[in-house]
């Protein structure tokens, strides 16, 4: 492959997966709920590793601090997110999923995951066939890129 080939299918593949992303970021679930694509981010991320610091929140989502506070501030009133102070370190935070941010967040993967299959359901099965093959290789180029 050549070098100005490489770039072009790296630009092929950043537009595709951006445009993807941007597709998948809002929900009926999301938009019912108020939330932001930044407080569906938090929220989802609260999920996947709850029991988490509000610090490791901030680095795993780019956030800065002010955002993320207010992001946070208004998950927690809308009952989704609870906070509680380290114990063993005050100036630290931990973030855990509410029973209703739990039912949220599945309502919000389970929306996206429906407008995957739907699209799926309209590519060829050669097509649906590339893209199951090209899986395991942009799930490296991810771990590649910094989890």
């Amino acid at each position: 492959m050549t070098a100005k080939t490489e770039t072009d299918t790296a630009q092929r593949l950043r537009i595709a997966v951006m445009r993807l992303a941007r597709v998948l970021r809002s929900t009926e679930a999301g938009v019912a709920a108020d939330l932001t694509p930044t407080r569906v981010a938090v929220l989802l991320n609260v999920m996947r590793n709850s029991p988490v610091r509000l610090a490791d929140v901030a680095s795993q989502e780019g956030l800065n601090p002010t955002l993320l506070s207010r992001t946070v501030a208004h998950l927690e009133e809308s009952g989704l997110v609870s906070r509680s102070a380290d114990p063993d370190d005050r100036r630290s935070a931990w973030l855990e999923m509410t029973a209703e941010g739990k039912r949220l967040a599945t309502k919000i993967r389970k929306q996206r995951t429906a407008a995957v299959e739907r699209g799926l359901a309209q590519l060829s099965a050669e097509q649906r066939e590339q893209l199951e093959g090209a899986l395991p290789a942009l799930e490296r180029l991810y771990q590649e890129l910094g989890e």
